[in-house]
């Protein structure tokens, strides 16, 4: 029997194999770790998909049974179900932190993912958009002054202005918002705080917003309770992530970019930083990364498009 992708999205907590162990977990991962909702929320789906398919596929009873080739067995019905190189790791990821937990509190006295060797993949460089289609994307709002309009300007700034994530600009509280000092105070995953500079462009429409948008977007019931956050819902709500995705595309497709992601604004924004002279230790701080090693990635696509830069412009690049 194959498990279904969708599958563990129906399951309630008490009918997860092992979900005793798995509760622990999350609560681990939740309290002791400071991970945000959405962050244990994927790490939960992650190990849910993985001890159904050890309870279903693998007709497994208990935890300790788990071997080595039964997580491999795993890895590959991942591969032919179709998941890409990248998620097959996260999962995997997931899989030898929830091991190494049991591990350490003695709730398992194995664990068979720790000597998996390591899987190389192609590496995927991420989508970028030029400058050029970065202006057009924001200046069709020049002529819209309707509160949703402004607010939606401000977060297409801030998002590229900043290279903020998409859960980081939900949360953005307004006393996070320091106008005189021309920075936001971010709170990125597992609750780090770092200060992102807020350049002329993205403070001018985010006090635009402020100013005129926001508190048009409150709820007209008195008793209402009115949002710390910065950024509203149509109805006065905290911005949820869903809206901000297709906000973004819808507003991509307006000028003529398919597909557009928010976190392309935010590789747009590090590779044009890289383009005009920052250097990387510089880069890792300003997006928020913990390792050194995920702000790289971006030297190879700044590397790409000096080679494109390269090839349609020197007088000799394209000779025979």
């Amino acid at each position: 029997m194959s498990v279904a992708k969708d599958k563990n999205s129906t399951l309630k907590a008490e009918e997860i194999p092992f979900s005793a162990f798995l509760l622990e977990y999350t609560a681990y991962l939740s309290v002791e770790r400071g991970m945000s909702a959405h962050t244990v929320a994927a790490y939960k789906r992650n190990l849910t998909q993985y001890l159904l398919f050890m309870h279903d596929d693998r007709a497994l009873q208990s935890l300790q049974e788990i071997t080595k080739d039964d997580v491999l067995a795993y890895i590959a019905h991942l591969r032919n179900e179709g998941y890409a190189a990248t998620s097959v790791d996260q999962k995997i990821a997931s899989v030898k932190g929830f091991h190494k937990f049991l591990l350490s509190e003695s709730l398992c006295s194995v664990h068979p993912a720790d000597s998996l060797p390591r899987f190389k993949h192609p590496s995927r460089l991420p989508d970028i958009i030029s400058v050029e289609r970065i202006d057009a994307l924001i200046e069709q709002f020049d002529e819209r002054h309707d509160p949703a309009s402004l607010r939606d300007r401000a977060i297409l700034e801030v998002l590229y202005g900043c290279g903020l994530r998409v859960s980081e600009l939900c949360n953005l509280e307004l006393m996070d918002v320091l106008f005189e000092e021309g920075v936001l105070r971010v709170f990125g995953k597992g609750s780090k705080e770092r200060i992102a500079p807020l350049g002329s462009s993205a403070a001018r429409a985010l006090k635009d917003y402020l100013a005129r948008g926001r508190d048009k977007l409150h709820p007209k019931k008195k008793l209402a309770p009115v949002s710390s956050k910065v950024f509203l819902s149509s109805r006065g709500n905290p911005l949820a992530r869903e809206i901000v995705f297709r906000m973004v595309k819808s507003a991509g497709e307006s000028v003529g970019i398919e597909n557009l992601h928010p976190h392309t604004l935010r590789h747009s924004y590090a590779t044009h930083m890289l383009e005009g002279g920052a250097d990387l230790r510089s880069l890792q701080e300003l997006l928020g990364h913990s390792d050194l090693s995920t702000t790289q990635i971006y030297t190879h696509v700044d590397q790409s498009y000096m080679r494109e830069e390269y090839l349609l412009k020197h007088p000799r690049a394209r000779k025979r």
